[in-house]
């Protein structure tokens, strides 16, 4: 029989703003929490309902030696980068970015959304490279929200949208380079969803609606619930309707040199991605 998976600590999001002045909730990098590795930031952006032209963005900005995968609840962002690279997520989108060796990207609010206003909701998180995968070449994996597998429970209270790892037998799509669960679970009144974590990952819950209880402590509202290092099985219930994410991944264990939008493993490794980008090797965006 497996361990239960406990929760260690629960940790608030505070609110503040980044890039142009999109207002986010930042569970980690903080004093308090520096990284969960492999994640080195979490972010819960938006949430808001725009007037027509305050939708604002993240200009051009290179990163080196994680990816950054952005999930959009609603809203649309447009995203380019040095390599000529062009999209746009829409609600339910997810685009995993492997910045790898390094390139120059901006991520900017679509212009229908500028003109007309609207609703924005996403979260953006950074996952760590092991030394072996950060000076890889660049790549995307861009996944449709009607794309991503769904997953139900046998009594139809939990639905869960399988992004990467597996979940009530489901499978997401996301390739990753490290084990990982990224999973976005709904519950309804009275719902039970149960989840095995190996206590070989690293994991946390981000609830953003609703609160849920995992082994009688609850994680209220835009708070972060990091799982205890020993357990297997993890059940989280809900009184009331309820949606949080599940991240899990396998620690890297290994030593972080990060500064702003680059992170690497050595002091000298951080120093030649500046010097890398000051002399034009990142590119930019035409």
């Amino acid at each position: 029989m497996h361990s239960k998976r406990t929760i260690s600590r629960v940790i608030e999001a505070p609110a503040s703003m980044e890039g142009e002045g999109v207002p986010i909730r930042r569970a980690f990098p903080s004093h308090e929490v520096p990284q969960l590795d492999p994640f080195l930031l979490f972010d819960h952006f938006g949430g808001v309902v725009l007037k027509p032209g305050e939708a604002k963005g993240f200009p051009d900005h290179p990163h080196r030696g994680f990816e950054t995968v952005t999930y959009m609840l609603s809203g649309e962002f447009e995203h380019r980068d040095s390599f000529g690279h062009h999209g746009v997520l829409k609600a339910g989108d997810v685009q995993w970015m492997t910045a790898g060796s390094g390139l120059v990207h901006s991520e900017t609010p679509a212009e229908s959304m500028v003109r007309d206003g609207g609703r924005l909701e996403g979260f953006q998180i950074w996952v760590n490279l092991p030394a072996r995968d950060k000076m890889k070449a660049p790549k995307y994996q861009e996944l449709a929200g009607r794309e991503i597998p769904l997953a139900r429970s046998a009594d139809g209270k939990a639905e869960v949208k399988v992004i990467a790892g597996e979940a009530l037998g489901v499978r997401g799509g996301a390739e990753t380079h490290i084990p990982m669960q990224y999973l976005h679970v709904s519950l309804q009144a009275g719902a039970v969803f149960e989840q095995q974590v190996p206590s070989s990952l690293n994991g946390m819950l981000y609830v953003f609606s609703g609160a849920v209880t995992v082994d009688g402590k609850t994680i209220p509202q835009y708070h972060v619930g990091a799982l205890a290092s020993t357990g297997e099985n993890l059940t989280v219930s809900a009184d009331e309707p309820a949606e949080f994410l599940l991240l899990a991944a396998q620690p890297i264990k290994e030593p972080v040199a990060r500064y702003g939008p680059f992170v690497m493993n050595t002091a000298a490794e951080l120093q030649q991605a500046f010097e890398d980008y000051r002399q034009g090797k990142m590119g930019t965006i035409g």
